[in-house]
């Protein structure tokens, strides 16, 4: 989902929101499952708190709002007459925007409630497009429902990876999706800024995380990044991911990385005293070194089996 107009930060949500209490350790015996079932069940309380929100702004995308930010269109390039896979769609505001810009679209979410409110605003505004309940890391499951449908580019941004506990499977739901000379694109959070304590008052960069941790963190959620003083509560799980978590998985498929690009800035509000700036972005105050904030990576899927090989 597009989060330009966010200034709320947290590690575990896109576009993530307040944390709350501090991070804890997963309990050792659960099961990756049973943690991606809390997140779903935190989504769906979530959903319910966006469609209505002022963050989301449903009445204005309705009164011909785009969501879709500078570095999202410009990685994705003209998609008029293309097929276009949304992955972790949530309501589908982004998924309708690119239909608005042509593009033949589905999306594709693992909670029910977010699809459901996706297919009824799709009808509300007159936008065909299609909407799967499913898990992006089942590559079974949402290859079945899409029933051989493949497509010119599949898409996903802003805080959405952090939610998986393994890439692979992500990354082959990619593969198996895209046609020949397809492109897959992601923008997103740039694994470097996960290390750096976000709680901070102050602006200073300190250490804080592993780097190499692949472990779920734990968080408690009050509200949620768009409604922050909801009478909500709930727990959520993320897991870091490093570049070569990122790279590989894609390339384990057989797609060809063909871009990767760092930025200095970042589509929310990652640490608390980060300063906006134009376009609705967000990056650190002056005084303070560059850091990469945010990252756009574009693969393409080979036209021949051949192909793959000399990849």
């Amino acid at each position: 989902m597009s989060t330009m107009e966010i200034d709320a930060q947290s590690r575990a949500e896109p576009p993530d929101g307040d944390l709350g209490a501090a991070p804890q350790a997963a309990p050792g015996a659960a099961q990756a499952a049973d943690l991606m079932r809390a997140n779903r069940d935190l989504w769906d309380g979530w959903t319910e708190l966006h469609v209505t929100s002022e963050f989301y702004d449903v009445e204005g995308f309705k009164a011909g709002r785009d969501t879709l930010d500078a570095v999202e269109l410009e990685g994705v390039g003209d998609v008029r007459g293309k097929s276009l896979l949304h992955l972790q769609c949530h309501f589908g505001l982004d998924t309708l925007s690119w239909a608005r810009r042509g593009a033949r679209v589905t999306g594709v979410d693992f909670s029910e409630k977010a699809v459901a409110h996706a297919r009824r605003l799709a009808r509300e505004v007159g936008i065909e497009a299609r909407f799967i309940h499913a898990e992006v890391t089942d590559t079974a499951a949402v290859l079945s429902t899409l029933a051989g449908d493949r497509f010119d580019v599949v898409f996903t941004s802003h805080g959405t990876i952090s939610w998986l506990p393994d890439l692979r499977p992500w990354a082959r739901t990619i593969a198996g999706a895209l046609k020949p000379g397809g492109m897959f694109f992601i923008a997103d959070a740039h694994p470097f800024t996960w290390v750096f304590d976000d709680e901070l008052a102050e602006p200073m960069l300190r250490f804080r995380y592993d780097y190499f941790d692949r472990g779920a963190l734990r968080w408690d959620e009050k509200g949620s990044y768009a409604v922050p003083d909801a009478d909500f509560v709930g727990v959520s799980y993320s897991w870091q991911h490093t570049f070569e978590d990122i790279a590989g998985a894609l390339i384990e498929t057989g797609l060809r990385i063909t871009s990767l690009r760092e930025y200095p800035n970042l589509a929310w509000r990652w640490f608390p005293w980060m300063v906006r700036i134009g376009d609705g972005c967000v990056r650190l105050p002056d005084g303070m070194p560059e850091i990469p904030l945010m990252f756009s990576l574009k693969a393409e899927k080979a036209v021949t089996p051949s192909a793959i090989t000399e990849a």
